[in-house]
């Protein structure tokens, strides 16, 4: 007779999945990518070594659902901000917004995902996950272009270049380490927009007035640091 797994044994295994991934998350958010390791994420999740490993068969694969889960919810978070905007401008401000929001909010977090160094080959899943990003970006120049709001532009290549500014600007070595203050985060959000946005042809004014425009948190978290 062929076993077949019950609705309530496959959400046993969902919610344990879940909470393998939720605790490499917390983990990464907390330590660092480098501190993602099989043990100390199943004493987290309150599982053995071993479920782990039945989950998730290497770090590797781990570390790399943990990378696209974080993609996942920052690109729905991105799509559902613009889609929320009334025009393609404002869309556009908004994904840059919502993408610069994560990146400060999370910083230790989007620096393990973008380039901390790790001892597991995650490369291929790294670079997968940045150009999901950087092809929602395009989507809104593209659409802006379309309507006359921007000029014509490579438009593959002006998304690369915004979504590696804000990686360089939040997250990188060179980015600001003040970001406690919540009214300083929203700050540097705001400004790393309007910066975008006027990169790729938005003048001066019309810019501040989408960056006003774009929805933000009510209360931002306060920024990790990358240490």
């Amino acid at each position: 007779m062929v076993y077949r797994r019950t609705h309530q044994v496959l959400k046993r295994l969902a919610a344990r999945r879940r909470a393998i991934l939720a605790a490499a998350r917390d983990t990464a958010s907390n330590s660092g990518m480098a501190a993602v390791q099989i043990a100390p994420v199943a004493l987290r999740a309150n599982v053995a070594a071993g479920t782990v490993y039945r989950y998730f068969p290497s770090k590797a694969d781990l570390i790399s659902e943990l990378i696209m889960e974080v993609a996942r919810d920052e690109l729905a978070a991105i799509r559902a901000a613009a889609d929320a905007a009334p025009g393609p401008s404002s869309a556009l401000a908004a994904a840059v917004a919502t993408v610069a929001v994560h990146m400060v909010s999370h910083r230790k977090l989007a620096w393990g995902i973008l380039a901390e160094p790790v001892d597991v080959d995650v490369a291929a899943t790294r670079l997968a996950s940045r150009r999901d990003i950087a092809g929602e970006i395009e989507t809104r120049i593209i659409a802006a272009v379309r309507a006359g709001h921007l000029p014509a532009q490579d438009t593959s290549l002006a998304a690369t270049a915004l979504l590696g500014a804000l990686n360089e600007s939040l997250v990188g070595p060179l980015a600001p380490d003040n970001l406690d203050d919540p009214a300083r985060l929203r700050d540097v959000v705001q400004t790393a927009t309007l910066l975008a946005l006027r990169a790729v042809g938005v003048t001066d004014a019309r810019a501040r007035g989408l960056v006003v425009q774009a929805a933000l948190p009510a209360r931002m978290p306060a920024g990790e640091h990358t240490g």
